[in-house]
């Protein structure tokens, strides 16, 4: 294997002419470069110099090395200094995955203060609902994903082979509309809503919603479904119906004609950012996940 340090004293050699320049060059002594020069020719097995008295001169293996070296220690110099660029947060780059009520709340003030205080790193932002979010990242398709999962929730994932940063946890809240009979209620129990319409969220929250309302001893009405969360207050700010929902979802629209009601008995779900355990020590990746816990505080 031809070890760049080699390389080097090859070039010296060749620029100088002699040992004795190329240690000068280098800050070596003569037996240093003489050893170092043995063993690039024990390497690539074949004289790379032909030594005539004291001048020296390059076989025609020397002169193809020569060649490639200054290419290949440009490589080496450039690969040095962009890894060094990453470890101190000069350059780098994070492949952020997020669910929507994530990507509207935390993520815009976390990547704002990632980019004041390191410019040169640039994130890309996609979003997925967990367990996909978590999918990608264990198949290497991002770096951080933003994700959630209900306390005390049936077949809740086990995150136990990732770095799990836990962010905060979201209460859900009640969703009713304004002239609602409970809609200036302090809290409402589930099961008070247990004859009412519902509109029901992304897949992984309306499961979660029936197994509330199931604990509660009744199975929800569910007349509207949706994935979007400002349709979602958008369809019970009309009367058709009630939902829950998390606090950081009522937070990322503008909810009109609703009235949020504390929820009881409380339930919540976790919101974590997660990552692989050896990206964790990306510098990138690191800051990226200190600030996502920065935007958490509430």
């Amino acid at each position: 294997m031809i070890e760049a340090r080699h390389l080097r004293v090859l070039r010296a050699v060749a620029t100088t002419g002699s040992f004795s320049g190329a240690g000068r060059e280098l800050g070596c002594t003569q037996p240093a470069v003489s050893q170092q020069m043995k063993a690039l020719e024990a390497s690539v097995g074949t004289p790379l110099l032909i030594r005539t008295g004291r001048a020296i001169r390059l076989t025609q293996a020397g002169e193809a090395l020569v060649r490639h070296a200054s290419g290949i220690l440009a490589g080496l110099t450039a690969a040095e200094e962009e890894v060094a660029a990453i470890a101190g947060l000069r350059a780098g780059r994070v492949r952020l995955v997020s669910f929507p009520s994530g990507s509207s709340t935390l993520v815009p003030t976390a990547l704002a203060a990632l980019r004041a205080a390191h410019p040169g790193t640039r994130v890309s932002l996609e979003e997925a609902e967990p367990p996909e979010s978590v999918e990608k990242l264990r198949a290497g398709d991002c770096d951080v994903a933003l994700a959630f999962r209900y306390e005390g929730a049936a077949g809740a994932e086990e995150w136990d082979d990732l770095f799990v940063r836990p962010l905060l946890g979201d209460r859900l809240v009640a969703l009713v509309p304004e002239g609602h009979r409970l809609a200036h209620a302090q809290s409402v129990a589930i099961g008070e809503l247990a004859g009412e319409p519902w509109i029901a969220g992304c897949p992984r929250c309306r499961g979660q919603l029936v197994e509330v309302c199931e604990s509660a001893g009744f199975a929800p009405r569910i007349d509207f479904a949706t994935d979007d969360y400002p349709a979602v207050v958008g369809l019970v700010g009309a009367g058709l119906g009630v939902a829950v929902l998390p606090q950081l979802a009522i937070e990322s629209v503008r909810p009109r004609g609703v009235r949020p009601v504390a929820l009881e008995p409380v339930v919540r779900r976790e919101i974590v950012a997660l990552t692989l355990p050896d990206l964790a020590h990306v510098p990138a990746v690191a800051a990226t996940l200190e600030e996502l816990a920065r935007a958490a505080v509430r």
